[in-house]
């Protein structure tokens, strides 16, 4: 049994849900998203709740119960609170602007880097050295913030780069003499 999978999904007030078979769309005041959900569960509305069931007792259709209850609560969560993502540069030098649909980064290169901001995600940067990461859908947002801090991971000696923020970098000993 999923314990995740069990609960139902419940609609809050602003916020519409609708279930066409396979096929979720939910709409609300940030935005709409829809999700078609796998073969191996079913999924249900009533009651501004949405609860997913799996079709059969096969390890796939357990596997898929709790992901796609878990896709679902992101949905409603994204169309009426939105998901947030901080990164933090460490460096000298390093810094970070928004100019237009680009966010410019100096991150010790000999050039600046320049990263398209996707559609459908807002980027603000109220310092220099932060960069927040804004919009409805979690794994764009997400995804988003692991391109940006691919540019530059933290290194372990001095901790210089790109990092989430709040993340531990284990820090190693420099050479001795």
């Amino acid at each position: 049994m999923s314990r995740i999978g069990k609960k139902p999904v419940v609609i809050p007030a602003g916020v519409t849900a609708k279930v066409e078979g396979q096929s979720i769309s939910v709409k609300g005041g940030k935005g709409e998203l829809s999700f078609i959900a796998p073969d191996h569960v079913s999924v249900a509305f009533a009651d501004s709740k949405i609860a997913v069931t799996p079709r059969g007792d096969s390890k796939q259709a357990r596997a898929m119960w709790g992901m796609t209850r878990s896709i679902v609560n992101n949905l409603v969560t994204g169309v009426s609170k939105g998901f947030e993502r901080k990164l933090e540069i460490t460096g000298v030098g390093y810094k970070a602007v928004v100019s237009g649909k680009n966010l410019q980064l100096s991150l010790g290169y000999s050039h600046d880097v320049t990263f398209p901001i996707p559609a459908g995600i807002a980027i603000a940067a109220p310092k220099p050295t932060e960069i927040s990461i804004t919009g409805i859908d979690k794994r764009q947002v997400g995804q988003t913030a692991a391109e940006i801090r691919a540019l530059r991971p933290p290194e372990p000696y001095k901790g210089k780069g790109v990092r989430y923020a709040g993340e531990f970098i284990f820090r190693k000993e420099g050479k001795k003499k």
